[in-house]
């Protein structure tokens, strides 16, 4: 049986999804990551199952033979945390000593709120890791 991918684009409305962010504080920031985002990378926002705003989209396959599509790259205003999701890369490390208070997972960086971060350094990751994975995945 082939594993269900269970985070996939959809086409609900990620303006409704901000608005019923619980937290006034979260909700403003998501809005202004959905600008920063948007801006950044030139693409239109787009719901990745329940909680993940995506932008750009690239298939990737491994070679367990495992596939599937993911965003660019993406953000998630949740409970605890913001998950800001990038590509991992080397070059990131570089522009987080620079970025501020934030925490790293497996694939994303966690941050309390944006006036935490440089919203520049932002800016840089979100290109960086679009580039990152455009190479590998072109044209899409």
């Amino acid at each position: 049986m082939a594993y269900e991918l269970k985070t996939k684009q959809n086409d609900h409305s990620v303006l409704d999804f901000i608005e019923n962010v619980e937290s006034p504080k979260k909700r403003e920031d998501a809005s202004q990551l959905l600008d920063i985002f948007t801006e950044t990378t030139g693409y239109q926002a787009h719901m990745w199952g329940t909680s993940i705003i995506g932008f750009g989209s690239y298939h990737y396959k491994y070679a367990s033979g495992h596939e599937g599509d993911a965003p660019l790259v993406g953000f998630s205003p949740r409970k605890a945390k913001i998950s800001l999701y990038f590509a991992t890369g080397d070059d990131n490390e570089e522009l987080l000593k620079d970025f501020g208070k934030h925490t790293k997972g497996k694939a994303c960086v966690y941050i309390n709120k944006l006036a935490d971060v440089d919203v520049d350094v932002l800016k840089k990751l979100i290109h960086q890791s679009v580039n990152f994975l455009q190479k590998p995945y072109p044209d899409q």
